[in-house]
């Protein structure tokens, strides 16, 4: 008698990586489209958004916080430097975004699925309060004495006039994604590598601080409500649990059956947690993650 057994699917593997795949850029796409077009909500709330940005001018004034207008000054100091200001605001945002979460994607699915997750629920939060909140840069204020750079120096992403930009709104400064997204971007890169110079990763947001600062695109106060909408996401969203956040380092020498001690775990399989039940396969977690 001959037997027979059932060979294993090959496709499948692949046909499911291209629908998780599928699934995610759906998702963030879908999310981002919903964000944009709720911003635009608002563009019509002019008055609103300047009497709003009165009050926050003279609320820094009030808290002591150091001018705008002196990291614009630095900046101001030569064309070369304010221009490359101005390619910061406008060409890092979203691409170094963008390039952080296709590598956890594709390197650190857990990481991914909770950074996506805090992503989503800053940009949700900060959604609401463009809506509740119109307010006015300070390029376009007149009390802050600033100038807009990217209008007098290059490259621009807005219109002129706010009234005749269709693409943007130009009254959602508080808070600032711009911040907001880059200090995810280190805190995430922090929690998913292990090299000793991962805090370095914390040389971006800051970096992108002074730019929206000194192009006077932003208040202080933006960047500081970024940063509190983020640190109450992170509260909410819950970590990922993994006993080492970098599995190309190896799980380390020790006794007993296991991944080599050189080489750390094969690819794709799971390294348990003292103390808590044995986490789900990478494909897994990125799968079943929403």
């Amino acid at each position: 008698m001959t037997s027979h057994t059932t060979p294993a699917e090959p496709a499948a593997g692949p046909r499911a990586a291209r629908r998780r795949l599928i699934r995610e850029l759906l998702l963030v796409v879908g999310f981002f489209a919903v964000y944009k077009a709720g911003r635009l909500l608002s563009t019509d709330r002019t008055d609103d958004a300047f009497r709003n940005a009165a009050r926050t001018w003279d609320a820094e004034r009030f808290l002591h916080l150091p001018g705008e207008g002196a990291v614009q000054r630095l900046l101001l100091h030569g064309d070369a430097l304010v221009t490359t200001a101005n390619t910061y605001y406008a060409g890092v945002h979203f691409p170094a975004t963008a390039l952080f979460l296709i590598w956890l994607y594709v390197r650190r699915p857990a990481h991914y699925l909770w950074t996506r997750r805090v992503l989503a629920g800053l940009t949700g939060a900060a959604l609401a309060l463009h809506l509740a909140f119109p307010l006015a840069p300070p390029r376009l204020l007149d009390a802050a004495g600033l100038i807009d750079t990217a209008q007098v120096y290059g490259p621009t992403v807005y219109k002129a006039a706010p009234a005749e930009d269709t693409l943007a709104n130009q009254f959602a400064a508080m808070p600032s994604l711009h911040f907001g997204w880059a200090l995810m971007l280190a805190l995430g890169m922090i929690a998913a590598t292990s090299s000793r110079w991962r805090f370095l990763w914390l040389l971006h947001p800051m970096l992108t601080l002074l730019v929206i600062v000194g192009t006077a695109n932003h208040y202080w106060l933006d960047a500081v409500v970024a940063a509190v909408l983020l640190w109450a996401a992170l509260l909410l969203v819950p970590k990922p649990r993994t006993s080492d956040p970098d599995p190309d380092r190896g799980a380390g020498p020790g006794p007993g059956p296991g991944p080599d001690a050189r080489t750390g775990p094969e690819p794709g399989q799971d390294i348990p947690v003292r103390g808590l039940p044995r986490p789900r396969s990478a494909d897994a977690a990125v799968g079943a993650g929403q």
